[in-house]
This record gives structure tokens, C-alpha cells and sequence, in this order.
């Protein structure tokens, strides 16, 4: 077992209604990197370019080593395909707090409820698992179906960073967005 494999956050696997979540691993970095040569999905999540395989490797060590991240690759029961990925980054556990993101990266697992699925359970995860108090996200501001989804999760607005995205000669809103532990919770009752 590798250094990065003995410091990783949470359970190897979280089991969902018709979707698994696993530990990332090294081989899938094939895939966020197809996902990544897409300019649409790019421009959707906020990644302004392609990632190198050196850019890649660095991400994926960041993903797995140390006590600020917990990765995962969404895996579709029905057919084992890796059809995205999620995690939890920025995790300051002394202030019971943490980012949250969800990447559906194979088009026809977009539209299917994925996502409402691995938000659900990643929040469990957060709030039941890793005990924080506040999850976060940020929405690129032009991606208006990104904003609805959050919000239809629970997340609730709180602020904008004026032109916070540049792509393609055009600046455009990141809209940030959080729950609270008690919000969830009152979803969940």
C-alpha cells in the first residue's frame, strides 16, 4: 500500500440507489482527463484548459494524500462505467467545514439523476460522516442549470464573485453557494 492509499478520508465505497461511489484511483485519471478535453463541459465547471498527464498525476496526489480531500469516481450500477466524479476539498475540520464537487462528465449520464443522487449521498457523507457544519460550492454564474441544481439540493445563495470567471475573452460571475448541517438535516426529517 502506497503512501497516499494509507491517508485517504472516508470509506473505500458509498453505495447509492443505482450508483456506486469509489475511492479514485489512478487508472481513472483516464477519464477526467477525456471529460477535461471536453471545451463544453469545461466551460460548465469552471476549468479553463485541458489537463496534462503531469498536471493529471499532481491533481490525482492531491486527491488522495493528506486530510483536506476525499475523492471518488461515480460508478453507474446497471453497467460499472466511471460516469463522473466528486469529492469533498478544502475540508477544515476545526471549523467543521468543506467545498463540495459533483463532475458528470459522460454525456449520456447527463439529464438521469446522477447528480441529485451523488449529492445526496456526498452530503451524507459531509455531514454524517466527516461531521462538518457548512458545505460550499461554487457555480460558474452562466451555467444557470448548474445554479438549480444546487438549489434544489439545498444550497442556498450567499454571494457572488463579480467576474471570478475568465474564459474565452469573457468574464463571467461565480455564484457561491452553501448548506448548513441543520438545513440538511430538515430535508432529511
Amino acid at each position: 500500500m502506497g503512501e497516499s492509499e494509507r491517508r485517504r478520508v472516508g470509506p473505500k465505497f458509498i453505495m447509492g440507489d443505482g450508483i456506486t461511489l469509489r475511492q479514485i484511483e489512478r487508472e481513472d485519471l483516464a477519464h477526467v482527463r477525456r471529460w477535461l478535453d471536453d471545451p463544453e463541459l469545461r466551460a460548465m465547471i469552471g476549468v479553463t484548459k485541458p489537463m496534462s498527464e503531469a498536471e493529471a498525476e499532481e491533481w490525482f496526489e492531491e486527491a488522495v494524500g493528506g486530510e483536506s480531500r476525499a475523492w471518488y469516481v461515480i460508478i453507474r450500477d446497471e453497467d460499472e462505467k466511471v460516469i463522473g466524479e466528486c469529492g469533498l476539498l478544502r475540508m477544515f475540520p476545526e471549523r467543521r467545514t468543506t467545498d463540495m464537487s459533483i463532475v458528470i462528465g459522460e454525456r449520456d449520464a447527463w439529464g438521469k439523476g446522477y447528480g441529485t443522487e451523488v449529492g445526496r449521498l456526498m452530503l451524507d457523507f459531509a455531514f454524517e460522516y466527516m461531521g462538518v457544519h457548512r458545505v460550499a460550492v461554487g457555480v460558474v454564474g452562466f451555467h444557470e442549470d448548474a445554479v438549480r441544481f444546487w438549489e434544489k439540493l439545498g444550497f442556498v445563495r450567499e454571494g457572488v464573485q463579480r467576474d471570478g470567471y475568465f474564459r474565452d475573452g469573457e468574464f463571467s460571475d461565480f455564484v457561491m453557494m452553501s448548506m448548513l448541517e441543520g438545513e440538511w438535516r430538515g430535508r432529511r426529517g
